[in-house]
């Protein structure tokens, strides 16, 4: 399974948007080193040259999701702000977060109807009401039932039920889809500063990363992931 990971500078200051380009470069330098590969699904770019305010990553190979968890949270990129000299801030924080990319599409199959005749009250003629031409239809799979007694022949509402169906499972799924893409975008209102999961620093010159500096949280406190 390949996950996907969105990380976001939130409503920070430019320089999370920095950071979050940084912490970008050490995730990809860290997957490669394990063996794991990824790809930037999407990337929203900063006001500033080699920043991002957001990156969709897609990581894939053995252990991608537990790579991923080690990545998901709070993340700090500690180190002096590039642009506003003086400033006695340094730690410059962006979210982590596991994201399902698309929904998944509910397949339609008339094996999966339940189909059965009934009779319903009504205007309509005494012809309907006297016989069985009504139909109720179930979608086993979403549990969609529909009832369609407009036409006199049973034939006919059967179809009519079938595509009533079908518009409905399509439906539902279209309303899923924009359920996954609000989550998504919520993620950017979720950036907690402060009691990062990992801390990471640049690396001196000529040296390999340092290990990052990872935070357990306090049992018994919400974090956010």
């Amino acid at each position: 399974m390949s996950p996907h990971l969105l990380m976001s500078a939130g409503r920070g200051p430019q320089e999370c948007a920095w950071a979050l380009s940084r912490l970008l470069r050490r995730l990809e330098a860290e997957a490669a080193r394990q063996g794991l590969t990824t790809h930037r699904v999407e990337t929203v770019p900063g006001d500033r040259p080699d920043t991002y305010r957001s990156a969709l990553i897609r990581i894939c190979g053995g252990g991608a999701e537990a790579f991923a968890a080690s990545w998901t949270g709070t993340l700090c990129w500690q180190a002096p702000s590039p642009y506003r000299a003086g400033t006695g801030r340094k730690n410059w924080y962006v979210v982590a977060r596991p994201c399902q990319l698309d929904s998944p599409t509910t397949a339609f199959a008339e094996a999966d109807v339940h189909i059965v005749a009934c009779r319903t009250g009504g205007p309509g003629g005494q012809h309907r009401n006297k016989a069985s031409t009504a139909v109720r239809a179930t979608h086993r799979p979403s549990g969609i039932v529909v009832v369609v007694d407009t036409e006199r022949q049973f034939s006919l509402n059967r179809r009519l039920a079938l595509q009533l169906l079908r518009q409905r499972i399509a439906r539902g799924d279209e309303a899923a889809g924009r359920a996954l893409l609000t989550e998504r975008w919520r993620v950017h209102d979720e950036l907690v500063r402060g009691d990062p999961t990992r801390v990471e620093r640049p690396e001196p010159s000529g040296q390999q990363p340092a290990p990052a500096q990872r935070k357990r949280p306090p049992r018994g406190r919400a974090t956010v992931s």
